[in-house]
């Protein structure tokens, strides 16, 4: 497996995980929601980054810009270590699936 791919599996695990922990743990139905489909876009990405399918860099980058967009206001305001953390998950995605992103583009 390529590191992209890895990458974007441990991204899935990550969110996806957060997402069911947040349910058990409060009973948020809108955390598992969003954990689960962050986490399934990016294990979509990866999975077709592996299999070497057109989109998969796309899918983990939208994944990505979708945690950072819900992430990094509520991180900003209310300075709480979850936020802070799906931030950096976010930080992280958008500069490796970014960075993947520019490099074929600018080829």
């Amino acid at each position: 497996m390529d590191a992209p791919s890895t990458q974007a599996f441990i991204l899935a695990c990550l969110t996806a995980g957060g997402g069911i922990t947040g349910y058990a743990r409060t009973g948020s139905i809108p955390s598992i929601a969003a954990g689960v489909t962050v986490g399934a876009l990016y294990g979509l990405g990866g999975l077709r980054q592996r299999n070497r399918q057109p989109y998969g860099v796309e899918m983990a980058l939208l994944a990505s810009v979708i945690l950072a967009g819900s992430s990094v206001p509520r991180a900003i305001k209310t300075m709480k270590p979850l936020p802070i953390g799906l931030s950096v998950v976010a930080a992280f995605g958008l500069y490796r699936f970014g960075s993947l992103w520019n490099s074929r583009v600018m080829a």
